[in-house]
């Protein structure tokens, strides 16, 4: 009976032979199985992570429950996003490899400053290194939104709000203005809600083999 495509063997005899003779090189051949779309993955974790700081950002929650972040932005923003990208390397998606590994980093080098690093740092100068952290990380995310005008409208969204919340929570942090760390935090409650809807349009179409939820590609 032939193997179905879905089960067909990673490694196939190009000839019949006998099953105890020694195989050479040139009749074994590599049959590449397909991989799942690592998107909605990375988009989720980053999602989930950003809501959550956020939601203290925007100080809904209070700032005493912080460090339950800090879990969050290991394993799930941080780890399982890094390896989304990883994985996007593998699909040829250049721009998912990046923005996925990028911020996937990105959780985890905040995991590390709050852990580690933050202590060490006179108090006159955490906001200024804060701030600087976060418009630098807005710099990135501003050249990466023209990068994914050529993506889906979904997708440019959360980069537009994403660098827009960077940039408002750099300046904030930089120069002590409370206020403007709020709404730095409304925007990436904003950013979480859109990333989380990307993500929910690309695991649900593709569940479902069509269209449910539209994302307006802008190819």
């Amino acid at each position: 009976m032939e193997a179905s495509a879905t089960n067909a063997p990673r490694f196939t005899r190009q000839e019949q032979m006998d099953p105890t003779a020694p195989v050479a090189a040139h009749d074994v051949t590599f049959v590449p199985t397909p991989l799942a779309d690592p998107g909605p993955l990375g988009l989720a974790a980053f999602a989930l992570t950003t809501f959550v700081l956020s939601m203290f950002n925007a100080n809904l929650v209070g700032a005493g429950g912080e460090p339950v972040v800090l879990g969050l932005a290991l394993a799930y923003g941080g780890i399982a996003q890094f390896a989304a990208g990883m994985w996007e390397f593998r699909t040829g998606n250049t721009f998912g490899a990046v923005a996925f590994s990028s911020f996937g980093a990105f959780w985890l080098s905040y995991w590390a400053f709050v852990e580690f690093f933050a202590k060490g740092i006179p108090a006159a100068d955490v906001g200024h290194a804060v701030g600087l952290y976060l418009i630098a990380w807005g710099i990135f995310t501003a050249y990466m939104f023209v990068a994914s005008l050529r993506t889906t409208a979904a997708v440019a969204l959360v980069f537009l709000l994403l660098a827009a919340t960077f940039i408002v929570l750099g300046i904030g942090n930089a120069g002590g203005h409370t206020g403007l760390v709020h709404v730095g935090g409304w925007l990436g409650l904003a950013t979480a809600v859109v990333a989380w809807y990307a993500s929910f349009a690309a695991v649900t179409n593709s569940t479902f083999g069509r269209t449910v939820l539209p994302v307006m590609p802008l190819r």
